[in-house]
């Protein structure tokens, strides 16, 4: 089994993620926008169950443009995001891509809030949009 690891910048915020995501997709919501500091948010969704976090995090909620409610755990030394907790799907973990620093980490197969992308952003051609 795959395991793969995400960190915050300082190290203080770790998670593994045991096997593959059940979803990778990437996000132009202004709010990912804003979180990110980028274009978009890219994401992997891996089960509770297969997850083991490490160090102290803290919390931040807001209510996405759905309507659900988001919880985004970040690192209380650096900033960074290492996962998020949606209403809409308890039973997994969001992890941000760049949290793994991995650059063989697969492409998304889903984009959402197409609406909000930058109009050079270029995205694999075989990709779900929503």
């Amino acid at each position: 089994m795959n395991n793969r690891t995400a960190q915050c910048a300082c190290g203080q915020l770790s998670l593994t993620a045991k096997g593959e995501p059940l979803r990778i997709s990437v996000c132009h919501c202004k709010q990912c926008q804003r979180r990110t500091g980028s274009p978009f948010g890219q994401q992997a969704r891996f089960p509770r169950e297969r997850v083991e976090i490490r160090g102290e995090g803290r919390r931040f909620e807001r209510v996405a443009d759905s309507g659900n409610r988001i919880a985004f755990n970040f690192c209380p030394e650096c900033g960074s995001t290492v996962y998020y907790e949606m209403q809409v799907a308890p039973d997994v973990y969001g992890v941000p891509v760049g949290c793994f620093a991995d650059p063989d980490f697969p492409a998304p197969r889903v984009s959402v809030y197409g609406e909000h992308r930058h109009h050079w952003v270029t995205l694999p051609g075989d990709i779900e949009l929503s």
